[in-house]
């Protein structure tokens, strides 16, 4: 059974930084790339960034520069790192993944994480 588990969400200000983490088990992870979405409060979900297997990187406009995703396949966790926060960056983050490639549509991801809130506060 495929699972992962986000943690590292919380409350920042704005201006601040955040590093999340998703653990994920019961796949190979290093065959995988790994998504991260995101949705505000009222909002659909939409893409944030991903890494592929070859650590080839893929970010939204709206985070470029700002956020970073890295994985690690020695301990099967893919990470995104968050700085300059604003207000917009509030919402739930989700880590994904059942992709052999980058992709930024949702129908591309079969296994989903639970989530982690990220609150910034101006």
């Amino acid at each position: 059974q495929v699972q992962l588990v986000e943690s590292g969400g919380g409350l920042v200000q704005a201006g601040g930084s955040l590093r999340l983490s998703c653990a994920v088990s019961g796949r190979t992870f290093s065959r995988y790339a790994m998504g991260w979405f995101r949705q505000a409060p009222g909002k659909e979900r939409e893409f944030v960034g991903t890494i592929s297997w070859t650590r080839y990187t893929l970010y939204a406009d709206s985070v470029k520069g700002r956020f970073t995703i890295s994985r690690d396949n020695a301990w099967n966790t893919a990470y995104l790192q968050m700085n300059s926060l604003k207000d917009d960056d509030t919402g739930v983050y989700y880590c994904a993944t059942g992709t052999t490639r980058n992709s930024v549509y949702e129908r591309d991801y079969d296994y989903w994480g639970q989530g982690t809130q990220v609150t910034v506060s101006s």
